[in-house]
């Protein structure tokens, strides 16, 4: 029999561990080539991970909820041979598109006799030398670490909570809120647990207690760190899209037959905010400590409400490379694809400067959190007929007319009133100035 070794996959360029969060075959449990035996999950996606070979689940060495270095040897496989083979080369590589996301199921697995062997420690990043210590941290922590400033010393004098007494975000953000002020910090002070620490409430009487899904408490980490990292400034204009709107509703038929696609008003928003960007490159910036990262490509993230109720951001990358019927083609597959639980990591990733369509819930607008590291995000809100004062040539003259409203959040560390304001006066202007007779294409 010969023993193949399943690698824990590689699930993107920035993503160097993953948490296996169900184990769906036990040991000595035959499997088939392509059957899925394990799920796992990384700070961004669920995916699952399939058998490379057939034969018998031999050995599991890493239980369920443990975090994993890519390429660490996570089973084996038992199959018909004469010497031991290892997939480590195909399954290591495997690639986002891959995998599938999928929802977690509790189900029981038998735990490998022999210990685990010790994650690989990824490589330091650029603010944190290495250590002497034998401990690992995830890229969140990272990634936090770096954004307030903390040496790897106080990371290494921080008592962990997680699994073999690993430092998580939890740990670290409780220990920022503890953290006095001082000279080594590169972002905001932390704010004094005084006005950070949670409430204390009652739960006599009438109540249910919902304990958060993986999916909510990340995005509550992600919301609370951008409030903290980034000061918020909110500006809004309004937009006359009546050209836009009939212009649409005269081609979507026509435009559908043609190029198999359903126009919706997205793809029309990425443009605009495309060819804003290009006008105004530093909102699609960065920011590192007291240094501004302009970015040269232009991936815009666009919001997407889930089934069950949370959202998730794909990104279109090089947007500004796509002409409409490109991005009409990527605004569909990736919707389709988050709805369906077929995002994978790469999907995700990379994003420059979000969009969110709060028109969709039937808002006139709102303030939207920054997504970090970006610097802004833009919220659409419902396109609503108006009775609207119109200058003509033979004078003022109240219309019905097709207006919007488009506020847009952005960090005031490095987009201040003039190049928020705008900007988004320029994105309102690319909406407004639609040519009625557009070719589809």
């Amino acid at each position: 029999m010969a023993q193949v070794e399943l690698r824990m996959p590689k699930m993107g360029e920035s993503i160097i561990e993953a948490t296996i969060i169900n184990w769906l075959k036990n040991p000595g449990d035959t499997v088939e080539a392509d059957e899925t035996i394990l799920e796992i999950a990384t700070d961004k996606v669920d995916s699952e991970i399939p058998a490379p070979v057939s034969g018998v689940l031999s050995e599991i060495r890493f239980p369920k909820d443990t975090v994993v270095a890519v390429g660490e040897v996570i089973a084996l496989i038992a199959t018909d041979g004469e010497t031991a083979t290892s997939v480590s080369d195909q399954v290591s590589d495997m690639t986002a598109t891959e995998t599938t996301p999928v929802t977690t199921k509790d189900i029981p697995v038998k735990q490998s006799e022999s210990p685990p062997p010790k994650p690989v420690d990824p490589v330091e990043s650029k603010s944190l030398r290495p250590t002497r210590s034998d401990r690992f941290y995830s890229p969140l922590v990272r990634n936090i670490a770096q954004q307030e400033g903390i040496t790897i010393q106080e990371l290494d004098s921080i008592t962990g909570t997680g699994l073999q007494g690993r430092v998580t975000k939890r740990d670290l953000l409780d220990y920022i809120e503890q953290r006095s002020d001082s000279a080594q910090k590169k972002t905001l002070p932390a704010i004094a647990p005084s006005s950070t620490k949670t409430p204390t409430f009652s739960t006599e009487g009438n109540t249910e207690i919902i304990e958060m899904d993986r999916m909510r408490r990340l995005i509550a980490d992600h919301m609370v760190r951008s409030k903290q990292v980034s000061p918020h400034v909110s500006s809004f204009v309004e937009a006359d899209v009546t050209n836009l709107v009939q212009w649409r509703n005269k081609i979507k038929q026509a435009y559908q037959q043609k190029h198999g696609q359903k126009i919706t008003f997205t793809p029309l928003f990425v443009e605009a905010v495309v060819r804003a960007l290009q006008d105004f490159p530093m909102v699609n910036v960065s920011v590192d400590g007291t240094k501004i990262i302009k970015k040269k490509d232009i991936h815009i993230g666009m919001a997407t409400a889930l089934p069950n109720g949370n959202l998730i951001v794909p990104v279109i990358k090089h947007a500004d490379r796509l002409n409409l019927i490109g991005l009409t083609q990527q605004v569909n597959e990736l919707v389709s694809k988050a709805r369906s639980g077929q995002l994978a990591p790469d999907d995700i990733q990379g994003g420059t400067f979000t969009l969110t369509n709060v028109g969709t819930f039937g808002n006139l607008m709102g303030t939207p959190i920054i997504n970090q590291p970006q610097v802004a995000i833009l919220a659409t809100g419902v396109i609503r007929k108006k009775p609207v004062v119109i200058e003509t040539e033979m004078g003022d003259v109240i219309a019905i007319r097709q207006m919007m409203y488009l506020s847009m959040s952005y960090d005031h560390r490095v987009v201040d009133g003039f190049l928020g304001g705008s900007f988004l006066k320029r994105v309102a202007d690319y909406l407004e100035d639609v040519d009625p007779q557009r070719s589809i294409g």
